[in-house]
């Protein structure tokens, strides 16, 4: 089955200054596209060669493309609902949370929203090459946790992703340059926080 490009629930422009509209117009209508296609392209030949044992190489070759392209899709379709506009994410002008059950359970798991932060920016920070970090829930305890994840691979149960940041180059190089900690400090600013409880809220209701 094959998959399309989902529209942003917010204007090109709507993260700014933290994310600038020339960013966010090349990350999605480029950069999420080629995952689209490259995904819908690669599951096309794979069905063609169904059935055909003298095409085993050809088959791993389509399912790594799959894995790669089909990851990115489904990563950059939670990032974007992962993002909000300033003012509209959740968090409170003194910098703590409004979401109450996201809020008692970082502090339950990190001590504080600070300390979650940083924990967070460390293990951001620490990727080799491009990735993702995550917040996510751990359905087999019912504990957040932060994790990483290398290039285009997806969050795999036990977790659920209840939120990621892009450490990609494409994702920020534009307006930071090769300056991490400001596009980590910046993006705080837009993390869709309502989005990150509605998620825990549904896993913690829910068997995975």
């Amino acid at each position: 089955m094959s998959v399309t490009l989902p529209d942003l629930p917010y204007a090109y422009n709507a993260l700014e200054p933290y994310i600038s509209e020339e960013i966010m117009t090349l990350h999605h209508k480029k950069h999420h596209q080629t995952y689209v296609n490259g995904y819908n392209t690669a599951v096309e030949n794979l069905s063609k060669l169904v059935g055909d044992p003298s095409a085993a190489r050809k088959q791993i070759s389509l399912q790594s493309a799959v894995k790669f392209n089909g990851g990115g899709h489904l990563n950059h379709s939670l990032f974007w609902k992962n993002l909000a506009p300033a003012g509209t994410t959740g968090l409170k002008p003194d910098g703590t949370l409004e979401t109450a059950t996201l809020a008692s359970s970082i502090e339950r798991d990190f001590d504080s929203f600070s300390k979650f932060k940083e924990r967070f920016n460390e293990a951001a920070l620490g990727i080799q090459g491009s990735g993702w970090a995550w917040l996510v829930l751990n359905t087999a305890n019912q504990r957040l946790d932060i994790i990483t994840t290398p290039n285009q691979d997806p969050v795999l149960p036990p977790y659920l992703p209840l939120f990621g940041v892009d450490m990609w180059e494409h994702a920020f190089y534009l307006q930071y340059k090769n300056v991490k900690p400001d596009y980590l400090s910046a993006i705080w600013n837009v993390i869709n926080f309502k989005e990150a409880e509605s998620r825990l809220n549904e896993g913690l209701s829910s068997k995975l």
